[in-house]
């Protein structure tokens, strides 16, 4: 019985806590576009990578070098 004086207090501590938490979310609009994710995944913003062999300036990979010089 001595235990719950310890458990009693830091559940509600706990609780409070996340409460004040939740609250917090919801005042500063953490929840106001829900399908916002779950749309932009549907959509491929992304440009593709170059082709390696057309990088301005990047030297070329020793085996495609050695390639060329019929090696």
């Amino acid at each position: 019985m001595e235990a719950l004086l310890y458990l009693i207090p830091i559940a509600l501590f706990l609780g409070a806590t996340g409460l004040a938490a939740f609250v917090w979310a919801l005042r500063s609009g953490q929840f106001e576009d829900l399908d916002g994710a779950a749309h932009r995944i549907l959509f491929d913003d992304d440009d593709p990578l170059p082709d390696p062999a057309t990088r301005a300036g990047e030297p070329e990979e020793p085996a495609k070098t050695a390639e060329k010089n019929g090696k």
